[in-house]
């Protein structure tokens, strides 16, 4: 469903600022993978990730989407194929705009626009189904605006429209990081099904190496630009955050076996 082949990506190059992002990366997610991606800051992993959004063109390498190679193709063009959820909980949807009027705005992304009424009584029935299994009350306030809602509930909001239309990839950029844990948890809950309901392929950024271990089925850890881990199946359901902390100084060849490693 998606395939990195040597993609590799320099910030400023020839000036003293010069930056390599990614060096030579390459991966790849069979449909139905939900990749957790875990490293420090400077690793790669948002790098990666807007590779594949499109946000920036790459130097060198490839990026094919279900069969399709867009790597030449600019954002808008690939949103056909990508679900995003971002870390702050204000991008992904419109405040000025009712609950249900977002929901039809996804539900018609890359359609063309007529003049028919703007959400049927179908779709309306539709997308109050879809809120109430998110289990926030969100479908007794269909109307309300999109800005008076918690970053929880926004978040929620925005998991629901990116997979409207079951995208052929779903990425989350750290899309709890800016949330309490109680909230990022129930998010992480609404995630794992979303997915799994709707048999998407997914990527998910984190820092937390809890989350990292628990969620999806396949785990890859980044340092330098490259991908120095990759575990899956059984080996990472039995990982722990000891084991995963000691993979790291192994691989990366460090000895600091602390959550610094990581995080700093």
């Amino acid at each position: 469903m998606l395939e990195l082949s040597n993609v590799s990506k320099t910030f400023y190059p020839g000036t003293i600022n010069e930056k390599t992002a990614l060096s030579n990366l390459s991966l790849h997610l069979n449909p139905g993978d939900f990749v957790t991606v875990i490293g420090g800051n400077g690793a790669g992993k948002s790098t990666m990730l807007n590779a594949v959004a499109g946000v920036w063109p790459i130097d060198e390498g490839s990026i094919t989407i279900d069969g399709t190679n867009v790597t030449g193709l600019p954002e808008h063009k690939r949103a056909k194929f990508i679900g995003r959820v971002f870390q702050d909980p204000m991008l992904g949807t419109v405040p000025d705009m009712q609950i249900i009027e977002n929901l039809a705005l996804a539900a018609r992304r890359g359609q063309k626009r007529g003049l028919s009424w703007g959400v049927t009584k179908k779709e309306k029935a539709l997308y109050r189904e879809k809120l109430e299994r998110l289990g926030l009350g969100l479908e007794d306030r269909m109307t309300a605006k999109v800005g008076l809602l918690s970053g929880g509930q926004r978040q929620a909001l925005t998991l629901l429209m990116a997979s409207l239309q079951k995208p052929k990839l779903l990425l989350l950029d750290e899309h709890t990081a800016a949330l309490d844990p109680a909230t990022a948890a129930k998010v992480l809950e609404l995630s794992d099904a979303i997915v799994q309901e709707n048999g998407l392929t997914a990527m998910m950024i984190t820092h937390n190496m809890h989350d990292a271990i628990r969620h999806g089925n396949r785990l890859i850890m980044m340092n330098a630009g490259k991908i120095i881990l990759d575990i899956s199946g059984e080996e990472k359901k039995k990982l722990t955050k000891t084991q995963l902390l000691q993979k790291f100084a192994e691989v990366a060849g460090v000895q600091e076996e602390t959550d610094a490693v990581l995080l700093s």
